[in-house]
């Protein structure tokens, strides 16, 4: 990595110009530009995401650390890339307050806009929703951002995105029709996932609600589990009625799902692939295509609803 070099909002270009003559590339890639705002126990996390994304959709990244303190320190730097590519990336280290201000001038115009929340904390003051005038797309756990999707933008909320193997996992599992005539028996439902964030689980939860015609929660049992995921990722589901049961559980291996489906006295088993996915996989897949859409929206006031 080329940097990082100390600098100020007023000489971040000059610097960056710097260090790109010592690359010696005379073409660069304008893709866009992120923004992660996010705090320093989680900025190893997000420099790692963020330089996993190989800048597909953001050529520039704009990390800014919220609880610093004292007076704004920039670094600039280059993120080398495979195939010889490189990535603008500026790190501000300051409070929210003087964030607000700095990160504006550093955004490349006529370009995309993804604002990240990277923190799991609730969002204080007025940092965030200003950088959302100015969004394309904001990405978050939106149940922690307590903010509902909106028109402006685009909300790519993270946990949905990480969810979407294990909807199509389901749906899977009531592809024949005789396992699609049992949606009405079931009553319970119980969602397990991995370490203590329990939000994409929440939000699956109401995705499975809205399908099964529900109006509300009161029949979803949330557990941690343990299966060898990411925090937040989902161990498993299990729907329960009378006389019936469904689930799947990834504790079976790393990327499959041991799925089981019992009515009638009858039990049927199979596996369905169902593989982590990263943190990185997780930004890139909404940065390339957002799902906002009514599932999501609907899925969403449910499981806001539990909060």
């Amino acid at each position: 990595m080329l940097g990082p070099v100390s600098t100020t909002v007023r000489r971040a270009q000059a610097t960056l110009d710097e260090l790109w003559a010592q690359t010696e590339v005379e073409t660069r890639a304008y893709t866009g530009n992120i923004v992660a705002l996010t705090v320093r126990k989680h900025l190893a996390r997000v420099q790692e995401a963020l330089a996993g994304l190989e800048g597909r959709y953001a050529g520039r990244q704009i990390i800014g650390v919220m609880d610093g303190g004292g007076d704004l320190k920039v670094e600039a730097s280059l993120v080398p890339q495979p195939g010889g590519l490189h990535v603008e990336r500026l790190t501000l280290d300051t409070d929210p307050e003087q964030l607000q201000g700095a990160i504006l001038p550093l955004l490349r115009p006529a370009t995309v806009n993804h604002v990240w929340w990277g923190a799991d904390s609730k969002p204080s003051g007025t940092l965030l929703s200003e950088l959302t005038e100015i969004a394309d797309q904001v990405i978050a756990d939106s149940l922690t951002l307590d903010i509902p999707p909106a028109r402006h933008y685009a909300l790519a909320d993270l946990g949905w995105s990480r969810s979407a193997g294990w909807r199509e996992a389901l749906a899977q599992m009531f592809d024949s029709p005789d396992a699609a005539q049992q949606l009405p028996q079931v009553k319970e439902l119980t969602v397990r996932y991995s370490g203590k964030n329990d939000l994409p689980a929440r939000l699956y939860a109401g995705f499975i609600a809205d399908c099964l015609g529900w109006h509300d929660l009161r029949g979803l049992t949330l557990k941690a589990g343990r299966c060898g995921r990411e925090n937040g990722d989902l161990c498993g589901v299990e729907l329960r009625g009378e006389g019936v049961r469904f689930a799947l559980s990834a504790e079976a291996s790393g990327d499959v799902a041991l799925a089981e489906a019992e009515w009638e006295g009858r039990v049927r088993r199979s596996e369905i692939n169902v593989p982590p996915m990263s943190l990185t996989a997780g930004l890139a897949r909404v940065m390339a295509r957002p799902e906002r859409g009514e599932v999501f929206e609907r899925a969403w006031e449910l499981a806001k609803g539990t909060l």
